[in-house]
């Protein structure tokens, strides 16, 4: 196998890699999935009378760490009156970062 073969597959499979590593990094959950995971931790607790969720994620910092999240509210009633809770959701995880 000559040197030429050689270090063009080694270019082939390092270009290859980078493509596949930015293609998965920076494929984001839909705001339907952000919001059914959120919904659905929620309801562990109870019912839920609704909910909204912003389409577009948005960048933030937590904590020295930049995350592309997205945010919504969920609202329900606890003890006869109706409560709103905000959350935000990573848009590449799923994980729910904050409740308030």
């Amino acid at each position: 196998m000559g040197w030429k073969k050689f270090i063009l597959g080694i270019g082939v499979g390092l270009a290859g890699a980078y493509v596949v590593q930015n293609s998965m990094s920076n494929t984001l959950i839909s705001p339907e999935k952000a919001l059914k995971i959120a919904k659905d931790a929620f309801k562990e607790n109870g019912s839920i009378n609704g909910s909204w969720i912003n389409m577009s994620p948005k960048s933030i910092k937590k904590d020295h760490i930049n995350y592309r999240v997205y945010e919504g509210g969920i609202s329900r009633n606890e003890d006869g009156q109706s409560t709103q809770y905000t959350f935000i959701v990573d848009a590449q995880t799923g994980t729910i970062l904050e409740v308030v």
